[in-house]
């Protein structure tokens, strides 16, 4: 039984690279760059075995303790394209607890799976000290894997059998963005700590702790016995071994109700009314806006792209606080930064309507109107949020007078990345993920031309407006060359805007049936 199910799982496993060169090569590519940097975690733990005992011992239970964290919340969160979901063999009539084994060993084929692994293999060597260390080594390493295999697995039958609908799994992968947006400034202050002097200290509070969790027992037991503590290594190793049987017995469960139960469906929502499309003027230009807005408002797709934009200056802002950048320089970054991530929105909008794209041929709408209605919803949010954005900057440092210029250049930043987008959107258009398919997933092409278009977009706008940001970030204290630099990014922003729309809208106009193909293609 057990040995059907793992050839099954390598069949399907080799049937990944039985795709197009493109393809196979972007996951040869991803795969050499995950094992490279696991090789590189398993040269650092190898290292460890030169270091003392105590450092080593809170260093490997801090790291195994993320360790396994991450393989039981990320497939929580994101999900995974189960392909040995138990609810595929609901009627074969296998015993649950055959079942419920041979798909956990048939999980274990997996590159996560190796990597850890790698992991505990790697951990024995650090502990190669005697014969007591490398012996409870050697236990932890036959339990870590397990563990983290059993982990995912029940990771991923909860978020099946409870967040089965997109709706749910894209809420909490947007909630886990929020989150680590929120993190970022902690692990900016984390870089101002001295950890040559301070750092032990801390790492060892936090191991004292976790090392008594299922989730760092393990990884702690071989430094308790290196360090003579060998009653306290073996309550490490039962603490691990009960967790464990808790995973297999929750496992086991889920099995057993996931192969009696249908899967959960996403209750359908009611509207009521047309929405924006009763707010908007009943032309072309207000369809395709109302559409706009409806897409902005529902899907998921827009949502973690909004949710992404304040991430960027977030971080850069706390890092350049931690590095000593005084706050007179910090001001000028953190509203153009999302205006110009903001307007990058909108750069790969055909891809986004996959298939419903052919509304707009079979209708003969003009390009014009195609590119107009698509940034609106940018438009409704930028505005706000140069003006709101702004204010609040200049309240924070206290100076006024840097106001007229801080508004201009993010109002440039934002009209001139949407009147880039047009035109990139139109002309170099390149697979997304489809509708009604997660945001986290890859999408349906793999390749080298999205991130080039993207980079191309980026830095297209950042030089259109280095005019603006030349005369207004050099002569902070001259407010009249302030108000120059709002006049100035109003004039660069919209005459970029404008011929960005009416370029991208003759694109559009002229190559409506290649970008009608396009998006039935991908």
């Amino acid at each position: 039984m057990v040995a059907q199910f793992l050839r099954l799982k390598l069949t399907l496993t080799a049937n990944n690279f039985r795709r197009s060169p493109v393809q196979l090569a972007g996951m040869i590519i991803a795969l050499v760059y995950g094992l490279g940097l696991a090789a590189v975690v398993t040269a650092g733990l190898g290292a460890l075995r030169l270091a003392t005992p105590d450092v080593a011992r809170v260093t490997m239970v801090v790291f195994g303790t993320v360790v396994v964290l991450a393989f039981l919340l990320l497939p929580l969160v994101f999900g995974v394209d189960d392909t040995i979901d138990p609810r595929r063999f609901a009627l074969f009539g296998i015993r649950t607890g055959r079942l419920a084994l041979a798909l956990a060993v048939a999980g274990a084929v997996s590159v996560p799976t190796l990597v850890v692994t790698i992991f505990a293999i790697a951990q024995v060597v650090t502990w190669s000290r005697g014969a007591v260390p490398v012996l409870f080594a050697l236990l932890a390493a036959v339990l870590i894997v397990p563990t983290c295999v059993l982990a995912a697995r029940v990771s991923s039958g909860l978020a099946s059998a409870f967040l089965s609908s997109r709706r749910s799994r894209d809420a909490t992968g947007i909630t886990l963005i929020v989150l680590l947006a929120l993190a970022a400034p902690l692990l900016a202050l984390g870089a101002t700590v001295d950890w040559q002097a301070q750092g032990l200290p801390v790492i060892r509070r936090i191991a004292a702790v976790v090392s008594w969790t299922p989730f760092g027992a393990l990884w702690s037991a071989p430094g308790d016995a290196a360090a003579g503590h060998t009653d306290t290594a073996w309550l490490r190793v039962l603490i691990g071994v009960a967790f464990l049987a808790l995973l297999w017995g929750v496992w086991r469960a889920l099995v057993a109700g996931m192969l009696t139960r249908p899967q959960r469906e996403a209750a359908a929502r009611r509207y009521s009314g047309l929405g924006w499309f009763e707010r908007l003027p009943a032309t072309p230009l207000g369809a395709i806006a109302a559409r706009s807005l409806s897409y902005w408002g529902r899907d998921a797709r827009y949502r973690v792209g909004l949710a992404v934009i304040p991430i960027v200056p977030i971080v850069m802002v706390a890092a350049l606080l931690v590095a000593g950048v005084p706050a007179g320089i910090i001001v000028w970054l953190p509203v153009p930064i999302m205006c110009l991530f903001l307007g990058w929105t909108v750069h790969n909008d055909i891809a986004y309507d996959s298939t419903a794209f052919w509304a707009h041929v079979s209708a003969d709408t003009k390009g014009t109107d195609d590119r107009w209605g698509r940034i609106v919803p940018a438009l409704l949010l930028g505005i706000p949020l140069v003006l709101i954005g702004c204010y609040l900057s200049v309240l924070i440092v206290g100076d006024y007078a840097i106001f007229p210029g801080l508004v201009g250049l993010s109002l440039c930043v934002l009209l001139v990345a949407l009147g880039i987008s047009s035109v990139i959107s139109a002309a170099f258009p390149y697979p997304a993920v489809h509708p009604g398919d997660s945001p986290f997933a890859q999408p349906q092409a793999a390749g080298t031309a999205g991130s080039v278009i993207q980079s191309l977009s980026l830095v297209i706008t950042v030089v259109l407006s280095a005019p603006v940001v030349l005369l207004v970030f050099l002569n902070p204290g001259l407010p009249s060359v302030q108000v120059l630099g709002l006049g100035l990014g109003t004039v660069i922003g919209v005459g970029a805007l404008v011929g960005g729309v009416a370029w991208g809208g003759h694109l559009v106009d002229r190559r409506a049936p290649e970008l009608l193909a396009f998006t039935l293609q991908n």
